[in-house]
């Protein structure tokens, strides 16, 4: 594999330079001096802000593009191999990486390098990470899959000494990155247009936990079905939270506001020492970042600390990746007054859970919920929220996923009041399994859901406009760009 030198800048080129990810390493590389191009099917936001800073940005994928002076090429999993500038480059014989052998190089040059994973749920907690470390002035260098407000977009360029990074399981991408720090939120069926089954995905997260070196530690929950497979004869400190008992790090006296945000107190044991040094790793000169390590026992007594949490985004599985973030970040001996302040600043990222407004006394919200796990949780959090009638707008993402759980998708959706169901989004797919959104629609109605099955964009919104009424509560949910039916009903 071709090993980049970060410390000799060079022509790094980007197919699908557009996409969350990709942007971002582009947009990291760039603040390191390297020259930048990519090329991308359509302009998008983030292509715009790339080409701002100065990159070069193709629009449509041609052989073309790939023009003397490249010295690599970057690609992600969703680039077929017979690419046309996936083809030139290799006729030229340039260096290829894909986007998370690039990361994972990227990880190498970082003191602390954390990975955040899990079958949902990474975006957030990677976000909740980084305002942790932020409010502790560590100065993290992160990229995540989401637009977070507080860090301009989808990624920060921090000092040398810290990287947090999202680490998706699509195609194993994970398995290239080097982190001395996990966390594993849950493990459960997705993607398997490329996993077999379950044992297949559990396999690539045990590879992914025996990544982390024996000074290094990894944050799991402990509710994980066989959690003790994933994480058996690791060398490093295996640290758990969750809702079981066994759980080190565990939430109690939950409460909610009137939108559904969470107060909970934080408890957790330190028989193993670790509110006393931080974690295995900071022990010989490890910096101690907002404030003394072990300040959290004085809350506690008897080895237990406890630490009263306020979150300022809803629902209760946002308690569990909040534990995780406190976790992670007390084995990087993070202060409890920064991890106080950095998870109640900490008010989502786009498009997770996000109020986008209200039109016609319709409060209309967003939410990426494209898996049964995500949808339930979702839709219980709005449970909380001021509404009469709770409406569900869902696009489903790929015909392998629709058609894998199709039955989850019904049951989790069932809890809405009422579901809309726009076309599946084929994303990188082609319908060869002769499954649609009408399939979903059939199996709410048997479960007494009222469903609507419309189809496009336009015959959804008119729908929308002739049946909501004021006070009603809408959230257009999906991986797709189902975004867009509440940004056309409020015209932005």
């Amino acid at each position: 594999m071709y090993q980049m030198d970060f410390s000799k800048p060079e022509h790094v080129h980007f197919i699908g330079i557009g996409g969350i990810s990709m942007s971002g390493l582009a947009e990291i590389l760039m603040d390191e001096g390297f020259t930048v191009s990519g090329s991308d099917s359509h302009p998008s936001e983030m292509t715009e802000r790339l080409e701002r800073k100065g990159a070069t940005v193709f629009y449509g994928q041609r052989a073309e593009n790939i023009t003397e002076g490249i010295d690599v090429v970057v690609y992600t999993a969703a680039i077929h191999p017979d690419n046309p500038e996936l083809t030139e480059a290799r006729m030229k014989g340039l260096p290829i990486l894909t986007r998370a052998e690039l990361l994972g190089q990227m990880m190498r040059n970082y003191q602390y390098a954390v990975g955040i994973a899990g079958t949902h749920g990474k975006t957030t907690t990677t976000s909740m990470v980084a305002e942790i470390l932020m409010a502790a002035n560590a100065d993290p260098t992160v990229t995540v899959g989401g637009i977070l407000d507080s860090i301009g977009g989808n990624i920060r360029l921090g000092g040398s000494e810290m990287f947090v990074a999202e680490a998706c399981e699509y195609t194993n991408s994970f398995l290239s990155f080097y982190p001395n720090r996990e966390i594993i939120l849950n493990i459960e069926e997705d993607h398997l247009d490329f996993f077999k089954d379950i044992d297949d995905i559990r396999a690539s997260f045990r590879r992914f936990a025996q990544i982390v070196p024996a000074d290094g530690a990894v944050v799991i929950n402990a509710d994980i079905d066989r959690v003790e497979e994933i994480v058996e004869g690791l060398p490093c400190r295996v640290v758990t939270f969750g809702r079981s008992d066994r759980a080190q790090y565990r939430a109690e006296n939950i409460e909610y506001d009137e939108y559904d945000r969470a107060s909970f107190d934080a408890v957790w044991t330190d028989a193993d020492g670790e509110a006393e040094n931080g974690g295995r790793g900071m022990e010989d000169g490890g910096a101690s970042y907002g404030g003394n390590r072990a300040e959290a026992c004085a809350a506690g007594d008897g080895g237990t600390a406890r630490l009263r949490i306020r979150l300022g985004v809803p629902g209760e599985h946002n308690v569990y990746n909040a534990l995780a973030a406190l976790a992670l970040c007390r084995t990087l001996s993070v202060g409890t007054e920064a991890i106080q302040q950095g998870l109640a600043g900490f008010a989502g990222t786009r498009r997770r859970f996000e109020k986008k407004g209200e039109v016609c006394g319709l409060t209309i919200i967003d939410d990426y919920a494209h898996h049964p796990q995500e949808i339930a949780a979702t839709l219980a959090a709005a449970r909380h929220y001021p509404h009469k009638k709770l409406w569900c707008v869902f696009q489903p993402h790929t015909y392998t996923r629709t058609k894998a759980f199709l039955d989850a998708f019904a049951q989790a959706l069932s809890a809405a009041d009422e579901v809309i169901l726009a076309d599946i989004y084929a994303a990188r797919e082609t319908d060869t399994l002769g499954i649609s959104s009408g399939d979903i629609a059939g199996k709410l109605e048997a479960l007494g859901t009222p469903a609507h099955y419309l189809g496009s964009f336009d015959a959804i919104e008119k729908f929308i406009l002739e049946n909501c009424v004021n006070g009603d509560l809408l959230i257009t949910m999906g991986a797709g760009d189902i975004v867009k039916v509440g940004e056309n009903l409020l015209g932005i």
